[in-house]
């Protein structure tokens, strides 16, 4: 068993708190997100490394799954409908697909800060650089983990703690080579306003 756990060790990657990375992940490989230590998001985004103007679509993600609560056996939707990234596991079955990366203007206009902090889209951002993918083309993520109630009636959001506990995952395997860029989420009403890091894998399919 020594071997097999030294092998996912050096595989498992961890986004500090508060910050991003992003990396390429290949057809058919397998992307774990992992919530370490509980109750924290992780904003997603991926563009097709052939050509990045073709990006991971909420729009059509949801009007295909014809729900917006994404889980198991889910496909994630490219700008252009072809698929982008598979669901083949999910732990904690709540994730969010509506609101955009927090950003220096959420936190000054929602939380009020007067010196904020330059968010998921920010972090989105200076990990996207080095491929060449503007602010501009950073789209609605998909926030793994993120727990939004929306009210049937009046159609009002809340933003609650994550239900995922410490060590639960969901799994996703690329549908076409991608460029991926993920989050450790920055906005405290996401994560119960305790920053904690993300962990995440890239493995072959068995």
């Amino acid at each position: 068993m020594l071997p097999s756990t030294r092998v996912v060790r050096e595989m498992t990657h961890r986004i500090p708190p508060r910050s991003g990375t992003a990396f390429d992940l290949k057809k058919g490989q397998l992307l774990t997100v992992v919530d370490p230590e509980g109750q924290q998001v992780s904003d997603l985004v991926a563009f097709s490394a052939k050509d990045k103007r073709e990006y991971l679509s909420s729009g059509r993600s949801i009007d295909y799954a014809g729900r917006i609560f994404l889980t198991t056996g889910d496909t994630l939707y490219s700008n252009r409908s072809a698929p982008m990234l598979s669901i083949v596991e999910d732990e904690v079955g709540r994730h969010d697909f509506s609101l955009t990366p927090c950003s220096r203007d959420t936190f000054r206009i929602i939380y009020g800060d007067a010196h904020p902090h330059h968010g998921c889209q920010g972090n989105l951002e200076n990990a996207l650089a080095p491929y060449g993918i503007e602010s501009d083309a950073i789209p609605i993520a998909f926030n793994v983990f993120m727990h939004v109630s929306v009210d049937s009636d009046s159609g009002e959001i809340k933003v609650l703690p994550p239900l995922s506990k410490p060590g639960q995952k969901t799994v996703f395997r690329a549908e076409m080579d991608l460029i991926v860029a993920m989050t450790a989420c920055s906005a405290g009403q996401s994560n119960n306003f305790r920053y904690k890091p993300i962990d995440y894998r890239v493995e072959d399919a068995a």
